[in-house]
């Protein structure tokens, strides 16, 4: 009786769920906020951030001015690995209801306040503030005026320019904010929704008459006479001694942009045309590619196969040419066979995790409103995959006759999380040297630790052990006890060449797509065609599994038999062709000139080309593995 019961408790529990999916349509924390005329609206502040430095820093290190008490908004694990920290601030508006010229405070600049917002000018730093969960972004006009304006994240703390006829260069505060709120308004409720929130920085040595007492009506601007900063023709200048006005304007613009869109603002940001005809044109050449090689591959594979199967006499047996020849040593354990095991388990957990991630992505789970989603859906599947490391890693270890389980499950658990966390641990210290916001604090340290030594070990070890008591994968044909010896090969058939040729056509299928994915990670702007990179990855499958076994192939008909490894790095070598890419990108489009955030760069970049290596080297390793399985298991061998 229990069965019936298990079973009406999980559809009732499914019934649930569905009537629960039925009234909630909007993802978690992004659900639609209605203003009425006069609501306040909070705006927050959040991290300043440089292209050229790359080390966030929280609002408040500046002295900007601060409200009665700053309160820290709760941020996800994501946002914090980014270095976001989201923070009140003194800005009050009302919906609806523009303000003009509404001072926020005075501040008397001495050496070292003046040096503080000197060196985030000369960095080129950038203040982000949201408002309903929306980032504040400037436009700025095209060339073709008939486009829409371009949008960049967050205004200039300042700038450097020479008054007319002077050659020294100054520094100069954007003291003065227009800010321009979009909403879409329903005609029936009068209620608002806001779609759109802008700024215009500018620059402006505020006068007013006799001592300041804080409710002094400047005369650079006033609300009461409708005199409002247009341009920063008379700018504040930033030395010791000089004294900061700093005020605001707040505009209210109806749009026709309806609160489900107002994100495409935002993702549309860069001449789409060039984009997509570069990918597609990409994809184009490397799906053209992997047609010929699957068809060079199957019309050969099938002639051999029908060869073999035709010899008959003992003389013409005896005659044995190419792969058939080494079949007696095709299936022999490798050296190092335990490393092998490791990274080809950890190679399916970064499987796993990326093909979760896409299909998440692609269905709008992980939208850029949901700040910090991406970062840490993926460290929660990396740690949950672990259960299919330790699987994998144990299931070959056991077709290399091993014993020891556990010692190979405490590898796969520890060698690649023990190598990317200490680069990253050296890196945090180099951040925190630098007294960022980017430095992740102790807790979230140890909450990091804790996934990994709390949840991703205890599930590598029972994948492992699940693994284990699987039967054994038998060889499709029997391996001789004594090693057949290897003939000379010719130059084009040296290991270190064709692992480095075979790297060329993986790193080919993604890099015009690593161009975008890196300008938004260093250049701070949005990455959002997921549905292009998930045909990417398709593809770069598809030519990681398609090179492997071609060389593969010819390996073996050269009748080398050490294919194991070769396999691996093959498609695995994709990741060095991949970090010269980082360095060419390094050196063209960033900015970079501090020792620190270059080290962060070469840092980041070295571990994401590790876990590529990782992961195509495992692509490459079981499309090799399934292929000499199919062909062995093909041909009559007495």
């Amino acid at each position: 009786m229990a069965f019936p019961r298990s079973v009406n408790f999980l559809r009732a529990a499914i019934l649930l769920l569905l009537i629960h999916a039925g009234h909630c349509f909007y993802l978690p924390g992004v659900s639609p906020q209605d203003f009425q005329k006069g609501d306040p609206l909070k705006v927050k502040v959040n991290k300043l951030s440089s292209t050229k430095t790359q080390l966030p820093y929280t609002y408040y290190s500046l002295p900007y001015c601060r409200p009665d008490k700053i309160v820290d908004n709760a941020e996800n694990l994501g946002e914090v690995l980014r270095g976001d920290r989201i923070e009140n601030s003194p800005f009050v508006f009302k919906m609806r209801e523009p303000q003009l010229c509404n001072v926020v405070c005075r501040l008397k600049l001495n050496a070292k306040t003046a040096k503080k917002f000197k060196e985030k000018i000369e960095d080129e730093y950038r203040v982000n503030m949201i408002l309903d969960n929306l980032p504040l972004v400037v436009p700025t006009k095209r060339l073709d005026q008939e486009l829409p304006p371009l949008y960049q994240l967050g205004f200039h703390v300042g700038l450097k320019a020479q008054y007319a006829g002077s050659k020294e260069e100054k520094y100069f505060i954007h003291n003065h904010l227009l800010f321009t709120v979009k909403f879409h308004k329903d005609m029936q409720t009068d209620s608002a929704r806001i779609v759109g929130f802008e700024v215009r920085p500018f620059s402006v040595k505020h006068e007013y008459e006799g001592e300041w007492n804080g409710k002094h009506r400047l005369l650079t601007c006033d609300p009461h006479t409708k005199h409002t900063v247009i341009n920063s023709n008379s700018p504040q200048e930033v030395e010791a001694g000089q004294e900061i006005v700093f005020t605001y304007d707040v505009e209210y613009q109806e749009s026709d942009v309806k609160w489900a869109s107002r994100w495409d603002t935002y993702l549309l940001m860069s001449d789409d045309q060039i984009h997509w005809f570069s990918i597609v044109n990409s994809l184009m050449i490397v799906l053209f590619l992997s047609g010929m090689v699957a068809m060079i591959m199957l019309r050969t594979l099938y002639r051999d196969i029908s060869k073999y199967n035709e010899l008959e006499t003992q003389e013409e047996a005896q005659e044995e040419t190419g792969w058939k020849l080494v079949h007696g040593d095709v299936f022999r354990p490798p050296s190092n066979a335990d490393l092998l095991c490791v990274y080809a388990g950890t190679g399916v957990q970064f499987f796993g995790m990326i093909l979760v991630t896409m299909l998440f992505a692609v269905l709008g789970f992980l939208s850029p409103s949901n700040r910090g989603g991406l970062m840490t859906a993926m460290l929660f599947l990396w740690v949950f995959m672990g259960l299919l490391a330790g699987y994998s890693s144990a299931r070959l270890y056991k077709m290399f006759k091993g014993a020891e389980w556990k010692r190979i499950a405490l590898r796969t658990a520890f060698m690649f999380p023990a190598t990317v966390f200490a680069i990253f641990f050296v890196l945090n210290a180099l951040i925190w040297g630098q007294e960022s916001s980017g430095a992740v604090p102790f807790g979230t340290m140890f909450a990091l630790v804790f996934l990994w030594f709390g949840i991703s070990v205890p599930l590598v070890f029972v994948g492992s052990y699940v693994g284990f008591k699987k039967p054994v994968i038998e060889d499709p044909v029997k391996t001789n006890k004594i090693p057949r010896q290897i003939p000379e090969q010719a130059w084009y058939m040296n290991p270190m060449f064709s692992i480095l040729i075979g790297g060329i056509l993986p790193f080919g299928a993604v890099f015009i797509e690593l161009f975008f994915i890196l300008t938004s990670i260093w250049l701070n702007q949005f990455y959002y065609i997921f549905g292009f990179l998930f045909i990417v990855f398709i593809i770069l499958l598809i030519t990681c599994a398609e090179i492997t076994i071609v060389l593969c192939y010819f390996q073996l008909c050269s009748e080398d038999y050490l294919w194991w490894w070769r396999a691996y790095l093959t498609s695995g070598s994709s990741a060095l062709y991949l970090f010269l890419y980082a360095t060419f990108y390094f050196f063209t489009k960033l900015e970079i000139t501090k020792f620190v955030s270059g080290a962060l760069y070469f840092g980041y970049m070295l571990i994401v080309s590790y876990a590529f290596f990782v992961l195509t080297g495992t692509i490459g390793f079981y499309a090799c593995f399934w292929f000499t399985r199919l062909i062995y298991s093909s041909v009559k061998i007495d």
